[in-house]
């Protein structure tokens, strides 16, 4: 879809009444796309948009007022939609928390949003609350989504809807009315690389502009046609943007099982047009294709897709014997690429972390778009965007309709506009994400190019120092080494040292069939230590270090004997890689490597 493509409004003020309006005009079209029982099935907008009127009437007979914070603790489900809607409707500021976080984190941003109630995805989130719940006064109310285990005296939310059902419908309607742009419309807490989350302040206003930016920037078709499939957690602003961008658009979002290994399955029953994602799914799907086809095909398919695509997007015509080459790559190679997406996919947009440019390079040929985005929290999730027809591989794109950009003395990006969040909950003294004259410090530094195109360079507390004074960006190498299909994660380390070093972790799910092949043990933390895998890894690092000056260059490494994740505290919940826990929590093999 071409930008300022009209699509459907609602005519909505805010977030709060976005839902009822959305029902009123898009009625029995789907909204919701999920699995009950194993089986796909949909829930139109009307239906959604009476749940969530039910849902808002409960909560306002439970004395939920505005302005008052309430938690969702849960996995992406329809329920969680459901509940959010239901919430934002009585002028309440909905508090998302991801669920993967412990106990003790949950705590932290029950505690300092001061939530008055909880709503709790299963008994497994409603023991996180009950373990800390003597350490918070001011939570009067746990709800649990799913019914089922030891919830204790929690509110099921099929009783808060009948709870509701006694009130008139008015009352949800009229309270939803009642919020102002200006009101707080969610307390989103950063996950953080560092120290407690943070809770970005963001207004009814914010994320208004988002939707106004994102739809003229032409996210969905006119038609209302689309078929998002979300995988990624409601708790992050990326998914929330998408959420409320295809309600406003009339278009469905089919929510994934509950099981990431399934997502490529359900790729192919869902058959989206759209995919938002994070960059490791598409690191994932594209490591299986390459890695199970020949080098030279894949290369030789990639340079004629690109031809082609270039010429197809400029309305130009092919040359017969280029049109030859590129059906043969499409048999061979690109039919098998799309149908690994489900084959009707329009596009995709990646975000949240970086990816490498061959990665986007290769889908595009393949005829498969993968758009990057840039934003943050703080920007209400977005503030740059590509697009199919206007996109520059290594960029993140260009800003959207209202949002200025430029770059301070020290490489910093920053950026104004009415998307900017309202400051930090208790905390105004941030260093990073500091609102100064209208301008947010993002901590990213990037460069901007005579065509308006960003580039992020890195974070700047990611900034490696070497002892004799080199910068280095470890993203890049990090990026090169994650094509390897042996490797998941790569984390460079050097700061203050004499020379790059690297712990990498292994992709179970390619080194165990190798290693079965080679008859050799299937203990991944075995493999850690073997020789033949450290020479399979040494040979993919040699080929990345080539790329880069010699000051640049990781001298050693050592293979983690497990993968980094969201529960031992390395990953963050969007699969970032925090690199002070890393650095810290492997000091010893990191020094070890320097010895």
């Amino acid at each position: 879809m071409e930008a300022g493509t009209e699509v459907p409004r609602t005519g909505s003020r805010t977030i709060a009444d976005l839902v009822g309006l959305a029902a009123a005009r898009y009625g029995d079209n789907p909204a919701i796309r999920h699995k009950v029982d194993g089986a796909w099935v949909d829930v139109s907008f009307a239906e959604l948009g009476e749940i969530a009127s039910e849902i808002t009437r409960g909560l306002i007979d439970l004395g939920i007022e505005k302005g008052d914070r309430v938690a969702l603790l849960g996995n992406t489900r329809a329920e969680w939609t459901y509940s959010d809607f239901g919430i934002t409707s009585t002028g309440a500021v909905v508090v998302p928390i991801y669920p993967t976080n412990a106990a003790e984190e949950c705590h932290w941003v029950v505690s300092d949003s001061g939530a008055k109630a909880v709503v709790c995805e299963n008994a497994e989130q409603v023991a996180k609350i009950r373990a800390v719940q003597d350490r918070l006064p001011d939570l009067q109310h746990v709800i649990v989504m799913i019914p089922g285990g030891d919830t204790g005296d929690a509110i099921t939310l099929d009783a808060l809807r009948e709870r509701g059902r006694a009130l008139d419908p008015s009352v949800a309607s009229e309270r939803a009315a009642s919020v102002s742009p200006d009101d707080p419309y969610t307390f989103m807490y950063t996950s953080g690389t560092t120290g407690n989350p943070k809770g970005c302040v963001l207004l009814h206003r914010n994320y208004h502009s988002v939707l106004d930016m994102v739809l003229q920037r032409g996210l969905f078709d006119e038609d209302s046609s689309d078929v998002t499939y979300l995988f990624l957690p409601l708790a992050h602003a990326f998914a929330l943007i998408i959420l409320l961008a295809s309600t406003e658009a009339g278009t469905t979002i089919a929510y994934f099982g509950g099981d990431t290994k399934q997502i490529i399955g359900e790729l192919g029953e869902v058959k989206p047009t759209y995919l938002p994602s994070v960059p490791r799914i598409f690191e994932k799907i594209y490591t299986l294709v390459t890695s199970h086809a020949p080098a030279d095909l894949v290369a030789q398919a990639v340079a004629v897709g690109t031809k082609v695509r270039a010429l197809q997007a400029a309305g130009e015509p092919v040359p017969p014997e280029l049109q030859a080459g590129f059906d043969e790559a499409d048999e061979k190679l690109f039919k098998n690429v799309q149908a690994a997406f489900g084959g009707q996919l329009r596009e995709a947009v990646t975000g949240a972390a970086p990816i490498a440019r061959e990665i986007l390079e290769f889908f595009w040929a393949c005829g498969i778009p993968v758009m990057e985005g840039y934003g943050m929290t703080e920007t209400s999730t977005v503030a740059t965007s590509s697009r199919p027809d206007d996109h520059r591989f290594g960029t993140v794109g260009r800003a959207l309709p209202g949002v200025e950009i430029r770059i301070a003395d020290d490489g910093e990006i920053l950026i104004k506009g009415p998307n900017i969040f309202h400051g930090y909950w208790h905390n105004a003294d941030a260093s990073f994400g500091a609102v100064e004259d209208g301008w947010l410090h993002t901590g990213d530094v990037g460069s901007l190019d005579e065509d308006g195109y960003l580039s992020i360079t890195g974070r700047k507390k990611d900034i490696i120092i070497t002892a004799g004074g080199k910068n280095l960006t470890p993203a890049n190498l990090e990026n090169d080494m994650k094509q390897c299909r042996w490797v998941s994660q790569a984390v460079m380390h050097g700061d203050r040292r004499s020379f790059p070093v690297m712990l990498i972790t292994l992709d179970e799910e390619e080194i165990v069939p190798w290693a079965e092949a080679q008859g050799l043990t299937t203990d991944v933390s075995a493999l850690a230590e073997h020789d033949e895998v450290r020479a399979l890894v040494q040979a993919h690092l040699d080929a990345s270090n080539a790329k880069y000056a010699q000051v640049e260059q990781v001298k050693k490494f050592f293979i983690l004997d497990h993968d980094l994740s969201q529960e031992t505290g390395e990953l963050t919940p969007t699969l970032k890689v925090k690199r002070n826990v890393v650095n810290e929590k492997y000091a010893g093999r990191f020094d070890d490597l320097y010895a």
